[in-house]
């Protein structure tokens, strides 16, 4: 067993990156800083202007906003300035109602709000938030994660500034974790100091049951549970998979204000991370130890690799959430640690190169993509079938083939996030 020292950290380290969201967490971090932005100001702003970084305008572009049947910026940050609390974290729009979108809807028609590109900067997640009235101005700066404030102003006074310490690991201090130290903390830590994960199961379960009774983005869930998908599909756990973690991406994407536990900043890392493992674990019969076992092997096993990708870049989430799932499966399929090396090394060989093109209802189809391949890669895992050393990526050591994962997804695709936007800009 990890000393108690380690084992404390690392639940504090849990706790910080499993959180409740509603809604993406792009668009909810500008909102929220808008929120902020909006309390230093004391008053409803006049002018609202928006400076983001590329990753975060990628990914807030497509979005449904909860509860506002609306698309996109404009209305998450007129929400956020008119409704909004910073407490709230990342669910500052949680108060979010129908008035609140109709005033919503004429603080943009007003066109009180500008967005732009920030240039000139290195961090992958940043958003600047500029807000004035009555001859008054205020300024707020979220840099490396969602809900990490760096910088602070009102009328020139510098309340806050953290700046040249914000990293892409923001949120405090980290653990330096490898897959044998994730495996041996989620196998051994007492049951009851880790129980507070059975959350994550709670929220989006339910996430994913309210995308069932209603129609939510490309409705991918739903759709693989009516007669005619179960004809080709098969009504079997692997189909119920697919049809719970598509469903509560189709939620959150589609807007509906629900809450999901997210994980790294990512409410469809959170989901990924969490409905594939539930799914299976309720089909065979897991018991509660089991269950919480392997979603706190799900969860930190993608704490890990984030740690070293980053919180944003061109390599879809689903890559690495999958990857938590398929650890989870492998263990309550009878797995050890062997195994779930396996497991890991077969999802890197797999799914690598899937690209991010911004937070969307379509992201429903990723995720589906993703626990196939995390089904899959836990039954060859079981049968101790891995990919090599002579395949690919893939190195002997499995921390290894991580690192070599993460590499691509944060230097190599550079350009290719570039890429991207160029495109999604210029439609």
């Amino acid at each position: 067993m990890l000393s108690k020292d380690i084992r404390e950290s690392i639940i504090a380290m849990i706790k910080r990156e499993v959180v409740p969201a509603i809604g993406c967490t792009e668009p909810v971090a500008v909102s929220l800083c808008v929120a902020r932005a909006t309390e230093l100001l004391g008053s409803t702003p006049e002018k609202i202007t928006a400076r983001l970084s590329a990753n975060i305008l990628k990914n807030a572009m497509g979005v449904g906003i909860p509860a506002t049947g609306m698309i996109g910026l404009p209305i998450a940050i007129a929400l956020g300035a008119l409704v909004g609390r910073s407490e709230y974290e990342l669910e500052v729009l949680k108060d979010a109602d129908a008035e609140a979108v109709e005033r919503g809807k004429q603080y943009i028609d007003e066109e009180r709000i500008s967005i732009e590109l920030k240039k000139g900067i290195t961090e992958k997640l940043y958003v600047e938030i500029e807000a004035v009235a009555a001859g008054h101005r205020a300024v707020a700066i979220i840099s490396g994660g969602h809900t990490n404030f760096v910088y602070l102003q009102r009328d020139g006074e510098v309340l806050c500034d953290n700046q040249v310490a914000a990293t892409e690991q923001a949120g405090g201090e980290e653990v330096a974790l490898n897959l044998r130290c994730v495996y041996d903390f989620a196998m051994t830590t007492p049951l009851e100091e880790i129980e507070f994960i059975e959350e994550s199961m709670r929220l989006n379960k339910a996430a994913a049951e309210s995308a069932f009774a209603g129609e939510y983005g490309h409705a991918l869930g739903k759709m693989l549970r009516r007669e005619k998908e179960i004809k080709i599909m098969g009504d079997s756990v692997f189909s119920r998979i697919l049809s719970y973690t598509a469903s509560a991406c189709d939620a959150r994407m589609g807007g509906a204000k629900v809450p999901v536990m997210s994980n790294s900043g990512s409410g469809n890392q959170g989901i990924t991370a969490t409905l594939p493992v539930v799914v299976y674990g309720e089909e065979c019969g897991a018991t509660h130890e089991q269950m919480v076992r392997a979603l706190v092997l799900s969860h930190l096993t993608v704490i890990y690799i984030k740690q070293s990708l980053g919180r944003l870049s061109a390599l879809c989430g689903c890559v690495v959430a999958a990857s938590g799932s398929s650890c989870g499966i492998t263990y309550l399929m009878g797995g050890g640690y062997d195994e779930v090396a396996i497991a890991v090394k077969n999802m890197i060989a797999n799914l690598t190169g899937m690209i991010c093109d911004g937070a969307k209802p379509s992201c429903a189809l990723k995720l589906a993509s993703g626990v196939s391949t995390a089904v899959l890669s836990a039954m060859m895992a079981m049968e101790g079938r891995c990919v090599s050393k002579l395949e690919g990526i893939i190195d002997e050591d499995v921390d290894r083939s991580i690192h070599n994962l993460t590499a691509i997804g944060r230097e190599g695709m550079n350009s290719t996030d570039e890429l991207i936007l160029n495109i999604m800009t210029s439609k």
